[in-house]
């Protein structure tokens, strides 16, 4: 069997980095995109690559439509150059930004970018990698707690995720017939830089989410990129079209 592939949207910082090295420890291929971090999207496939795993980084904003055909033509010619292969296995739709705005106070401006990134973005990059992703290969769309629980100053985040929720069911079902499975990871408060870093570095913050989660704490990194690589190992490869929340147990 050839390596496995995935390609993961946002792979030079936070979960999408953690998804990425979870994924290369167990031996996937990474080909990884970022916005403007460059250096640190190098440094994790120099991390991978010192796995004995191969890798690689290709610039893009998820949030511009009109760069996707000359990313997926580049996509191609990495594909080719670095595995030797016309597609891929995995599609990570990670690539994203925060923001805090009450419904009230959010702009046009806001409300346009944060589509962009989260929902026109994912829409139609990965119908534009549809005939790189080999049959029977696998879609991880990344969606929040949010959708389920509502906290004020989050509304048009996770208004864009719950779209993209409605439309993982779609795509499982569209795809089916080509044997490709699509789910949905909902993370909980995650201890990254996303969003300011504020899980991470307030001590209010975390303590009070802490409070309200059933396993006592805030989520880590580690804990969705375990979860990432799970999901798209081939034990869970019969689990389709699932919203799969992965938050310790927040406000049960």
């Amino acid at each position: 069997m050839s390596q496995r592939i995935a390609l993961v949207t946002g792979g030079s910082r936070g979960l999408g980095k953690n998804a990425a090295l979870k994924l290369a420890a167990r031996g996937i291929g990474i080909l990884l995109t970022y916005n403007s971090k460059q250096q640190e999207a190098e440094e994790v496939v120099r991390e991978i690559e010192r796995k004995g795993v191969k890798a690689a980084a290709i610039q893009l904003n998820v949030g511009d439509v009109s760069t996707f055909a000359a990313f997926v033509e580049q996509a191609k010619a990495t594909l080719k150059s670095v595995w030797q292969r016309e597609s891929f296995d995995y599609l990570l739709n990670n690539a994203g930004i925060g923001l805090e705005a009450s419904f009230a106070e959010t702009t046009e401006a806001q409300f346009d970018e944060i589509m962009n990134i989260h929902l026109k973005g994912p829409f139609f990059l990965t119908q534009r990698l549809l005939p790189l992703i080999k049959d029977g290969g696998r879609i991880l769309n990344v969606s929040t707690g949010l959708t389920r629980f509502s906290l004020p100053g989050k509304a048009a985040y996770a208004t864009m995720k719950g779209a993209m929720e409605v439309l993982t069911k779609y795509q499982a079902k569209e795809l089916g017939s080509r044997g490709i499975a699509v789910n949905i990871i909902a993370p909980g408060a995650i201890a990254t830089d996303f969003g300011g870093g504020v899980v991470r570095d307030n001590e209010h913050v975390s303590k009070a989410i802490a409070a309200q989660t059933a396993l006592g704490r805030v989520g880590q990194p580690d804990d969705i990129g375990d979860a990432i690589a799970a999901i798209l190992s081939d034990e869970t490869g019969w689990m389709n079209a699932q919203r799969i929340e992965v938050s310790g147990g927040m406000f049960l």
